[in-house]
């Protein structure tokens, strides 16, 4: 089974190189896409000519939605530039499609074990688990079919990959989440009390549920970043 791996992309200098190292050693059948956002730095250079770049407006949502219409496999995997992956991503995603799974996620792990992070490492895998919920950073993995049937994900300055779990759980898709484990960056819990930050993730998605403007919730995220 060939999976397409896309990657998102935005001025990743300092995380490329060791993104493409991963790549390098990831076992599988894999088409790996690289959305471009519009890179000003050395990225693009770094990637050279090893993978395709998708040249795609600027935004998380744009990007994603933008590579996946380019994508030949029948299963895609949405993944960040500075996660680390399972090894046997490719084994856990194709066993799991084979069974019938349609729209999935791995487990989180965080790179940074300040206090209360065993706390938030947990709550995020168990709102998987019991809430159907996944976040981009968990590796949201989808039947490509499906994924363009739903019209990617929303076209949302943040909360792209929570509208997009609300909208599969109001279909009754249920979400697959995979025994394995991406490692993502914590630097935002590093920068303030990570259960301060805890409180702040979760009130962002209680005011994005109250309806509450998007680009006021964003404009909020990157204070919180």
């Amino acid at each position: 089974m060939k999976i397409s791996l896309i990657i998102p992309i935005y001025n990743e200098s300092a995380k490329i190189a060791a993104c493409l190292e991963q790549l390098e050693k990831l076992p599988g059948d894999w088409e790996i896409l690289f959305a471009d956002g519009g890179c000003s730095d050395d990225t693009l250079t770094q990637i050279g000519g090893k993978y395709p770049v998708i040249a795609c407006p600027k935004g998380r949502a744009k990007q994603m939605n933008c590579a996946a219409k380019h994508a030949t496999s029948d299963v895609i995997w949405f993944v960040h530039c500075d996660s680390r992956l399972p090894v046997d991503a490719h084994a856990q995603i194709s066993d799991a499609i084979e069974k019938g799974a349609q729209f999935g996620c791995f487990h989180i792990a965080f790179d940074y074990n300040g206090p209360f992070m065993g706390c938030n490492t947990y709550l995020s895998n168990r709102r998987a688990k019991k809430s159907h919920i996944a976040f981009g950073d968990q590796g949201i993995w989808m039947q490509r079919k499906l994924f363009l049937q739903q019209g990617g994900f929303p076209d949302l300055p943040i909360m792209e990959d929570y509208e997009l779990s609300r909208r599969m759980k109001q279909q009754k898709i249920p979400l697959h989440v995979l025994p394995g484990c991406i490692v993502t960056s914590g630097r935002r819990y590093e920068k303030r009390f990570p259960l301060w930050t805890m409180w702040q993730m979760f009130w962002l998605r209680c005011l994005y549920r109250a309806g509450v403007d998007i680009n006021e919730i964003a404009r909020r995220y990157k204070d919180i970043r």
